[in-house]
């Protein structure tokens, strides 16, 4: 009985973020669909940028981890002006990193999107896509801090509701830029400026919930002062979980560039293969978000038995659920490929590496897991030690030895992607086993 409490509180709590993602990825399904239908430079262009910004998430998102797991353990501990501190903290750090990456936007959106290896071709229509989805990157920062805010005090539903109408504007107004309504589209530009508009609205949504949820300080000068300690704790934790997300970030902008140097219908096939894939990891980040908050909880509470029937839990969950969704995917790409390109290599190509991932998946089910149960423990050093090994020791040097030297190509780049997940799952599941992740914040 206790089990069973386990584990539906876990995906009570888990739906509402797999959801708010699987939305989110269905915008982002869209959005690829109508830019598909401008050109595969176009497809090129957006994956290089995306590739780039996936570094500016890996930095909001260390910030949300940290934030999540101080604002967790502070409701456990029933500690209202602690959790009132946290938040405001949180939300000021993520305002002043926004910025810092949108001025490097707006004055490096070229030279940075020429280390990526993008072609003349792509960068002619790529440098200004770039910027106009990353100069008010503070806007995606504070998509990604008050979102965890919410959901490290237990509510997931909040975000989830927001998230719906956010997406729902993004996919009109895509539509309606990108494609024209009684006036000519505006191409590339007009999907980047839907984007936009629809993170501005989402977080004006979550802004006003978030004041009159209790857990904002309603004092100006209480929320926008620093207070070093508990700023520096933020950091501190925030740091391991930065370099974590920023080795698997840059290592995959190397590898990235291989692929993107085996030509441009591979790095097309590549990032055309990402929209299926995501649609598994948006689960894993839904019951990792959720293994966070409730051990978070749990650890404030002071009961460590339930830290370990959660993480027991999420394991099992996050792979066997992980595993049986892109098995789904994959089932229903030999016809939905078709609605992205009509390139029979391309199609082919997006096919066959997408099997490989399903091969992997129980490996990244672990990985996601335990990634998420570490870090709620306070331990995000280990994490970030494990995935610098297997991304810059196992991937990135795989892709070069199986994709290139060996000629295998993009289907070698994803063998290398599947043999990291599972010596990377092997390394964190034995750190798991020992306990020495359970640390005092």
């Amino acid at each position: 009985m206790k089990n069973r409490v386990m584990w539906i509180r876990l995906l009570s709590l888990a739906w509402p973020v797999i959801m708010e993602n699987f939305l989110q990825s269905t915008a982002g399904f869209v959005d690829s669909l109508f830019i598909s239908k401008l050109g595969l430079t176009e497809v090129a262009a957006v994956g290089v940028t995306n590739a780039i910004l996936q570094i500016y998430f890996a930095l909001f998102m260390s910030i949300s981890t940290a934030t999540t797991v101080f604002v967790s353990r502070a409701i456990g501990e029933n500690d209202e002006e602690k959790v009132r501190n946290i938040v405001s903290q949180s939300v000021l750090l993520s305002v002043l990193m926004g910025l810092l990456l949108g001025a490097v936007s707006l004055f490096f959106a070229r030279p940075i999107l020429s280390l990526m290896g993008a072609n003349q071709e792509v960068l002619q229509v790529g440098v200004r896509y770039f910027q106009i989805v990353a100069v008010p990157s503070v806007v995606i920062s504070l998509l990604f801090t008050i979102g965890a805010i919410l959901r490290g005090s237990g509510d997931t539903k909040t975000p989830l509701r927001i998230g719906l109408w956010m997406n729902i504007v993004h996919i009109i107004l895509d539509y309606i830029l990108i494609i024209g309504v009684f006036f000519h589209g505006f191409g590339i530009e007009g999907a980047a400026a839907a984007t936009v508009l629809a993170r501005l609205i989402g977080v004006s949504l979550l802004s006003r919930h978030l004041h009159k949820s209790g857990l904002l300080f309603r004092s100006i000068r209480k929320w926008s002062t620093i207070h070093g300690e508990l700023f520096q704790k933020l950091v501190l934790l925030g740091v391991p979980a930065a370099l974590e997300r920023l080795f698997m970030r840059t290592g995959q902008l190397i590898y990235f560039g291989m692929i993107i140097r085996m030509g441009t219908k591979e790095y097309a096939a590549h990032t055309l293969t990402g929209n299926f894939t995501m649609f598994s990891t948006i689960v894993g980040t839904g019951l990792a978000v959720a293994t966070t908050t409730l051990i978070g909880q749990s650890l404030g509470a002071g009961r460590t038995d339930e830290v370990k029937s959660y993480s027991k839990w999420a394991m099992i969950i996050s792979s066997a659920v992980m595993s049986i969704t892109l098995l789904f995917v994959w089932g229903t790409s030999f016809w939905a490929t078709h609605f992205f390109t009509t390139d029979q290599f391309v199609i082919h190509l997006m096919i066959t590496v997408l099997l490989i991932d399903v091969i992997a998946q129980p490996a990244t089910g672990m990985v996601t897991a335990l990634t998420a149960i570490l870090q709620a423990g306070g331990d995000t050093k280990f994490p970030m030690y494990v995935t610098w090994l297997g991304i810059w020791g196992v991937r990135t040097v795989g892709v070069y030895v199986l994709g290139i030297s060996l000629g295998w190509g993009l289907i070698g780049a994803w063998i290398a992607i599947a043999l990291d997940n599972y010596i990377r799952a092997a390394i964190l599941f034995s750190r798991y086993r020992s306990f020495k992740w359970l640390k005092k914040i």
